[in-house]
């Protein structure tokens, strides 16, 4: 019987998906967004989208997400587009059995910023029973009527900065694109609402969750310098560049691995140089890297393709299919085929 086998670090996140999940029993997170008219919907879908990915990546649901409207089960965004929510405003639960644990008001570049009495009365009753509240873009103003801001920092969109100091002149403004603390959470943006699921996820769910939300959504890439470029597996923009140089080998060899020795020739360098740098920065050894950069080339060939499983093996470097199925298996904790069940 084949030695069961863990990824390294970094290649688990890009794998995490098709891993047997570890048994662990979890409280889902129950996540409600209010969605005002024109709210943005860019920042929405990037919330929910952290939310839905940490779902799938853990094979179990983590966090259940629900939309309400004020005043009817279907809201406009900012796109146009008619979304219908969950519930009404109105249908918003406190019992014990229905509760929510994170309440965010999602605004947009054109939504009323006005005070809803309904809803700065629901938000006064949520930070009562000890909700996390959350604002969006130009949501913070729907707390800050609701004067549950407590005198802690919050991001808001730019644009909306000068009516909120006017309005609000002991509200303390920020001028990050997220921030999260105890009591609520607040972002600026799409990208802010990004990065705000992302730390909610982190400090709800752990490291090795986020890490692998963001590998698998590829928001872990630079936003300047070369974030054009995708990054290949296991490749990472703080590596020292040697390393990363060895990894794009790596990857550009998949059918015809070159050994160790032959890719530190290449690279004008030598076997125990790379191999510092694997155990320093990856905690691996080279060819250990060099094997689960094919078997995660290969389960994304499994996957995506109806190629045959020999044939995935010959693609991938493997002198075999029962050297292959062997290697993936201790890795995976499964066969070949069941990953094309998934």
């Amino acid at each position: 019987m084949s030695q069961s086998r863990d990824f390294s670090t970094s290649m688990q996140d890009t794998n995490s998906v098709y891993l047997a999940a570890k048994d662990s029993q979890t409280n889902t997170v129950n996540v409600g967004f209010v969605l005002l008219e024109n709210f943005s919907m860019m920042s929405f879908t990037a919330a929910v989208d952290v939310l839905v990915t940490s779902n799938l990546v853990q094979n179990s649901t983590l966090f259940k997400v629900t939309s309400y409207a004020l005043n009817s089960h279907s809201i406009t965004s900012d796109l146009g587009i008619d979304i219908t929510t969950t519930n009404r405003l109105s249908e918003i639960s406190f019992s014990a059995d229905h509760h929510l644990d994170i309440l965010v008001v999602c605004g947009g570049l054109r939504c009323s910023l006005l005070p809803d009495t309904s809803l700065t009365k629901l938000l006064k009753k949520a930070a009562n029973h000890n909700i996390l509240l959350g604002s969006i873009w130009s949501g913070a103003f729907a707390l800050a009527h609701a004067d549950v801001l407590q005198n802690k920092p919050f991001a808001l969109h730019i644009d909306n900065h000068p009516l909120m100091q006017e309005k609000f002149p002991e509200s303390l403004l920020c001028e990050q694109s997220f921030v999260c603390n105890s009591t609520h959470i607040s972002c600026a943006d799409a990208l802010g609402a990004l990065d705000m699921m992302l730390n909610v996820v982190e400090k709800i769910k752990g490291a090795a969750s986020c890490r692998a939300v963001k590998e698998i959504l590829s928001c872990s890439r630079s936003r300047e310098g070369d974030a054009e470029r995708l990054h290949q597996f296991g490749d990472h923009e703080q590596l020292p560049s040697l390393l990363r140089s060895a990894i794009q080998l790596m990857n550009s060899n998949i059918e015809e691995p070159i050994c160790i020795d032959e890719l530190a020739v290449y690279l004008q360098a030598n076997r125990r140089q790379l191999e510092r740098l694997f155990k320093q920065h990856l905690h691996t050894s080279p060819s250990r890297h060099y094997l689960e950069i094919r078997l995660t080339y290969a389960r994304r060939l499994l996957v995506q393709s109806s190629d045959s499983i020999t044939n995935i093996a010959i693609a991938c470097g493997f002198v075999s299919s029962n050297h292959f199925s062997n290697c993936f298996r201790q890795y995976f904790k499964k066969p070949p085929s069941a990953c094309r069940k998934i």
